[in-house]
């Protein structure tokens, strides 16, 4: 398996730290593998359904829509 080392500020690691306490991420590495493979899905439904939008709900009431750059 491929080796990356990658420098993240204080505020990255406390909340990467946060994930993994309040997830079921056993690791670091395994939120940001979460993360990026969240990511990917996302990006792939976007560009396969143009149009497709990612939005939070709450009793069918759009609370938030996300735009992803």
């Amino acid at each position: 398996m491929p080796r990356y080392t990658i420098d993240f500020d204080k505020e990255f690691d406390k909340t990467l730290s946060e994930l993994v306490d309040t997830t079921d991420a056993t690791t670091k590495a395994d939120v940001i593998r979460r993360a990026v493979a969240s990511y990917s899905y996302l990006k792939k439904a976007q560009r396969e359904n143009k149009g497709a939008k990612v939005v939070v709900t709450d009793n069918d009431k759009v609370n938030k829509e996300i735009v992803l750059p």
